[in-house]
């Protein structure tokens, strides 16, 4: 079901609002995820394939904890295959203090100046709840 030009405009602007509030979110969680270690993924392959071929001897010779001995290391081979690319070098993540720091939000009487999106909301909330509602 498609979104109606009301709840297209409100997405559009809550993910402008996204970029300009939580730029280092936005970076942290972004797609930029480095560059993917090949050596790890042939080694989860391998370790993946032994595995299997664990699993298929555990069924030869009747031992269901050979079996799942098998399906334990397939699945650990797997994870090291999949996992994703460690950065080096990461820096390290603020403290609260220091975020507080950099980026103090205002907090007037009236309300800001330029506020985001979630600013606005919880005005008009607080608002309704006073009940003085003023719509846009």
């Amino acid at each position: 079901m498609p979104l109606s030009e009301h709840e297209q405009r409100l997405l559009e602007e809550m993910e402008r609002n996204l970029y300009q509030n939580d730029a280092d979110f936005v970076a942290t969680v972004g797609s930029h995820r480095g560059k993917p270690n090949y050596t790890l993924i042939v080694v989860g392959i391998l370790v993946a394939i032994l595995g299997i071929g664990i699993i298929v001897t555990g069924v030869v010779v009747n031992l269901a904890l050979v079996g799942v001995g098998g399906f334990v290391v397939m699945f650990v081979g797997a994870l090291l295959a999949i996992s994703p690319p460690r950065r080096s070098g990461a820096p390290e993540e603020p403290s609260a203090a220091e975020r507080a720091k950099a980026s103090p939000r205002r907090t007037s009487a009236s309300g800001p100046a330029r506020g985001g999106f979630m600013d606005r909301l919880n005005e008009r909330w607080d608002k309704r709840q006073d009940g003085r509602d003023d719509r846009e």
